[in-house]
């Protein structure tokens, strides 16, 4: 659990990405629950650029899926690993 690994780190802030409202509406609620099993864990939200808003892990591994490049979507260790996945 995410906060588990917080007080692990002794981390006191997450910072979390927000494409959509829908992703807001997500993150609030954990945000809240997070507040309740640690109690002064902060949430920083940041938004992407409009290029990127539509970028998402899912969609990604669903190029990768079907022999779709990724490379220009994640970072270069990130797309090797797609593809080394997609070889077992």
């Amino acid at each position: 659990m995410l906060v588990d690994f917080a007080k692990a780190e002794k981390a006191n802030v997450l910072i979390r990405g927000l494409r959509t409202t829908v992703d807001f509406e997500y993150e609030f609620g954990l945000t809240n629950m997070y507040r309740r099993l640690m109690p002064g864990l902060e949430s920083v939200f940041l938004t992407p650029a409009e290029e990127h808003a539509f970028i998402s892990s899912t969609l990604v591994r669903e190029v990768a899926i079907h022999g779709g490049n990724v490379d220009e979507f994640v970072p270069a260790i990130v797309a090797n690993a797609l593809h080394q996945k997609k070889k077992i």
